[in-house]
């Protein structure tokens, strides 16, 4: 049985973070930080095909979850609580409507049950562009990335996964060719019947389009003990935006009873 790879900060109950799509637990590296200090033990995940977990030509929300049962199990973990960002909160809302009783809490942050139409296509277009003599350091990587994409902040997000392949090439830890044959199950919605019954927490940024007025009405009907907040001065990755408010509404969930 292969073992997703974690990062584990902390003691207490068990919390478990899932990175969005092309990212990985590192990202997550500093809330994991703040939250273990407050009294958790935090894994943060790297979910299949992503950051140092195994790859694997499969790729479906139902692995996910059979991934982190998985893990769970391996660590000896009877429930824990969850948070996922985008791609890894899909994966936990599956989880949790799958496996509730191994969900204490439930944290989504900007996105909701429904679908989704694919849209990281010029990201993997990009990436698939970019040659060996692209990657011989983090300088021309970057440069490389730069003639594909404007935003500093992308950019940094994919640098974050490059590795050193060999003494002379790096390479990125992401399954690039298995997940671009699969964009269209990331947006995947969950099935009419899905249900999680417990504490759950949806986190949307204020300037984001991923969580909108008109997906309260799905998001209460899959989770109805839902609560819905705002993040302010914030897009899709809130997290990274505004990461004090992040946690403030975070902690603020966590330790109501």
């Amino acid at each position: 049985m292969r073992i997703l790879h974690s990062l584990i900060q902390g003691m207490g109950p068990d919390l478990i973070i899932l990175h969005g799509f092309l990212g990985l637990g590192d990202n997550w590296k500093s809330h994991g930080k703040k939250l273990a200090e407050t009294g958790y033990r935090v894994h943060l995940v790297d979910q299949r095909n992503h950051g140092r977990s195994f790859w694997d030509d499969e790729f479906s929300y139902e692995l996910l979850t059979v991934d982190l049962i998985n893990y769970m199990d391996h660590h000896d973990i009877e429930k824990a609580i969850f948070l996922g960002h985008s791609m890894g909160g899909k994966t936990v809302m599956h989880f949790a409507c799958a496996y509730p009783e191994r969900c204490a809490k439930l944290i989504v942050a900007d996105i909701a049950p429904r679908y989704y139409p694919p849209h990281h296509q010029h990201i993997i277009d990009g990436l698939q562009s970019l040659t060996p003599a692209d990657l011989g350091s983090r300088s021309e990587a970057d440069k490389a990335l730069a003639r594909q994409f404007d935003e500093v902040g992308l950019r940094a997000f994919l640098l974050k996964n490059l590795y050193r392949q060999t003494p002379d090439t790096l390479a990125f830890r992401f399954n690039l060719d298995v997940l671009s044959n699969n964009l269209d199950m990331i947006g995947e919605p969950l099935s009419g019947t899905e249900q999680y019954p417990g504490p759950t927490l949806f986190l949307r940024g204020e300037y984001s389009e991923y969580v909108v007025e008109a997906d309260h009405a799905v998001i209460q009907a899959h989770f109805p003990l839902a609560q819905i907040a705002t993040v302010s001065a914030a897009g899709h990755w809130l997290h990274a935006e505004n990461p004090e408010g992040f946690q403030n509404e975070l902690l603020a969930f966590l330790k109501q009873g």
